[in-house]
């Protein structure tokens, strides 16, 4: 495992709280400069307080192409270079398959999936203009295990990781890598209402929610202040993985529902080749 520390400047979305914030603070305590953007400006403008010219503050919604477009440019401008995009926007939404409507459904997809697309189509081009790059994305263990209630969320996740692992094929050609993180459960400000939408509920639901959501709050959850040295550990890599799980929740849990499709897949193989017709 090689690294290479030098100090970098990052694109940053979402940085108003969560994993955002601590890694754009964290970034810019190590001595990094960073483009920290948010929906709301009053949010983050601490940094500038704090950091001084180190720190660029952006407003910027991913779900706007052109505010994208513009916010991408003024960091490449501004700082000269990118050497990291980190996608991070992005929030849930709570509701069964049934309840949840066409409307919150779109809406989340443009935050989760589309948004952080528009950020990759829009940085591109900059990165190959300098020759190099890194692209990150903020997906959870949740983008290969779906549960109840918050299936929607979990699919946007499942998109997130497969358009990234398609752009990391197409992309090393230009010396652009590609990571994806995959955190666990954090104490983060992930369960607040800027982060939550809830669907109108069905009452036939009503008891299956409650037991879930109360299962939720019941997992333990790691400290994102515990974060930044591993995710650091990754963008200095000369070789980073394609995905790389935040904390010791997701790779146990992604090994047991693999084993499980596995069996699954394994017990069915003679009919599923029976469908091959040769």
């Amino acid at each position: 495992m090689t690294t290479h520390k030098e100090n970098k400047i990052w694109f940053i979305t979402g940085t108003s709280r969560g994993f955002g914030r601590v890694w754009t603070e964290a970034a810019l305590q190590r001595g990094d400069k960073v483009a920290a953007t948010a929906r709301n400006l009053e949010s983050i403008a601490n940094f500038k307080e704090k950091y001084g010219d180190n720190v660029l503050i952006l407003q910027l919604d991913v779900t706007k192409p052109e505010q994208v477009k513009t916010a991408l440019e003024q960091a490449y401008n501004h700082f000269g270079k990118l050497d990291i995009v980190l996608n991070n926007a992005g929030y849930s939404l709570i509701g069964t398959i049934e309840e949840a409507n066409p409307d919150e459904i779109r809406l989340l997809y443009e935050t989760n999936v589309i948004g952080p697309v528009t950020v990759i189509q829009a940085a591109l081009p900059l990165l190959r203009k300098q020759g190099y790059g890194h692209i990150l994305g903020t997906s959870s263990n949740l983008g290969h295990i779906s549960y109840p209630v918050i299936g929607y969320y979990c699919s946007s996740k499942w998109a997130f990781e497969s358009i990234h692992e398609s752009l990391a094929a197409e992309v090393s050609q230009f010396n652009i890598k590609v990571t994806i993180i995959e955190p666990g459960a954090y104490a983060t400000e992930f369960g607040s209402q800027e982060s939550l939408k809830f669907s109108a509920g069905m009452e036939e639901y009503d008891d299956f929610k409650n037991q879930f959501i109360g299962g939720l709050r019941n997992l333990e959850r790691g400290n994102p202040d515990a974060t930044p040295n591993a995710l650091f550990k990754v963008v200095d890599n000369e070789n980073p993985p394609l995905r790389f799980f935040l904390g010791d929740q997701g790779l146990p849990s992604v090994r047991e529902a693999y084993n499980n499709r596995l069996a699954v897949w394994e017990e069915w193989e003679t009919i599923s080749n029976s469908a091959q017709g040769n």
